[in-house]
């Protein structure tokens, strides 16, 4: 418990710190609504595909309640994504030519099981530099997304880089977008740029223009360096832009997490195998610590956020409107981030179907080890109490 109350208060803290500096932002239409909208999808290259499944399973039940048009943008206050996951996000919400989502939730895994193997192409590995040249990658990137900017998509976005020249994260979100024009990227140059895990792909540059014409340049690779979970970037992103004027709800205020469901997809996690101990890291050389802090750093860089959203909504009596889905088991072949063969994909589509009947479970933050809630249902059971929360409010909102 008292690791649960600093965790808590750190973040209390750093929202308090946002609240007092916050302005209103120029020029951004505001959004009324009684409850606010979360979606978080975490890195994993071709692992997207456990969340593809699970976004697919989702959307087949809104569109049960609202009609064969629903669309998961159609239902989120704000989306973000880390690497593969900002890759779903940018599909999720890029507008087709009658501003309606360009893809369905069922064409993500399409996406990965067409494309999967030619952007981690397992017979073209390169022996210097990064595993793969990303040339295909940036091409079906930018023929998927066209020239759609930041600002165009059609709900509010955040997706987490990180410039290696600067040595910061960068994040590019669509109110960002709307109030300058250096933030206002192509949509597929984030989505490059979140994707690009320095040991597999290139890092990417690109530019963009200040409102006096000069140039502003991106050196960016792989959101996960920030965060491979994104879901507090999430949150706090929400939190800003209703402290900023930029969503006008009914009677929600900053912090009550009361009014606010969040829905965070995982994409995997290897099976707990205490793999290092404290008596083989006190011989290991600089070298042989390349491969641990790698693991322990994506370990980290995923629980750390759910511990600490975890234990926000628990503190404040709303542990019902937080839903994380993650598989915890992976092993073998499933582990991997860009092992594109078919067989591998169909296992991980499978291990997505599986999930969806697995029993709702919350990190333990003294353990680190995901829990079954009692009398949580399973994760299918979740997501159809979810959809019928974000149909009614939707409902709402079309009243209002």
């Amino acid at each position: 418990m008292e690791t649960k109350g600093i965790l808590v208060l750190s973040l209390l803290l750093a929202l308090a710190t946002t609240l007092e500096c916050a302005h209103k932002s120029p020029g951004i239409k505001t959004t009324k609504a009684k409850t606010a909208t979360v979606l978080s999808i975490d890195g994993g290259g071709i692992r997207g595909i456990i969340p593809g499944t699970i976004l697919a399973f989702l959307e087949s039940k809104l569109q049960e309640l609202d009609g064969p048009t629903a669309r998961i943008a159609d239902y989120f206050d704000v989306i973000s994504g880390t690497s593969t996951g900002g890759l779903v996000t940018a599909m999720l919400t890029v507008p087709d030519k009658d501003n309606r989502p360009l893809f369905a939730a069922t064409d993500i895994n399409k996406f990965y099981f067409e494309n999967g193997p030619r952007i981690f192409p397992q017979d073209n590995v390169s022996a210097k530099g990064p595993k793969y040249d990303g040339k295909y990658l940036r091409s079906i990137i930018r023929e998927s997304l066209g020239n759609i900017a930041m600002n165009q998509t059609l709900t509010e976005v955040i997706i987490p880089t990180f410039d290696i020249k600067l040595l910061q994260p960068t994040m590019f979100s669509t109110s960002d977008g709307e109030v300058s024009t250096s933030k206002n990227a192509l949509l597929a140059d984030v989505c490059i740029a979140t994707f690009s895990n320095p040991t597999f792909l290139p890092a990417h540059y690109f530019e963009t223009k200040f409102e006096d014409g000069k140039t502003r340049s991106f050196n960016l690779i792989d959101g996960g360096v920030v965060a491979v979970n994104p879901t507090q970037v999430a949150i706090t992103h929400l939190f800003n832009e209703i402290v900023k004027g930029n969503f006008e709800y009914a009677d929600i205020k900053p912090m009550d997490t009361t009014k606010i469901l969040v829905l965070s997809l995982g994409t995997g996690t290897a099976k707990f195998e205490e793999k290092y101990n404290a008596s083989m890291a006190s011989k290991w050389s600089s070298i042989d610590w390349i491969n641990p802090i790698i693991d322990s750093y994506s370990a980290s860089s995923a629980d750390m956020p759910d511990i600490e959203v975890t234990s926000l909504f628990q503190s404040l009596g709303a542990e019902k409107n937080y839903l994380r889905i993650q598989e915890n088991n992976l092993v073998a072949d499933t582990t991997s981030g860009d092992l594109a063969t078919t067989e591998n994909m169909k296992t991980l589509e499978n291990i997505g179907n599986r999930l969806l009947e697995k029993s709702v479970a919350r990190v333990n933050s003294d353990t680190g080890a995901y829990e079954p809630v009692e009398k949580g249902g399973t994760n299918s059971d979740a997501l159809i109490r979810f959809a019928k929360l974000l149909s009614d409010e939707r409902k709402i909102r079309k009243a209002d």
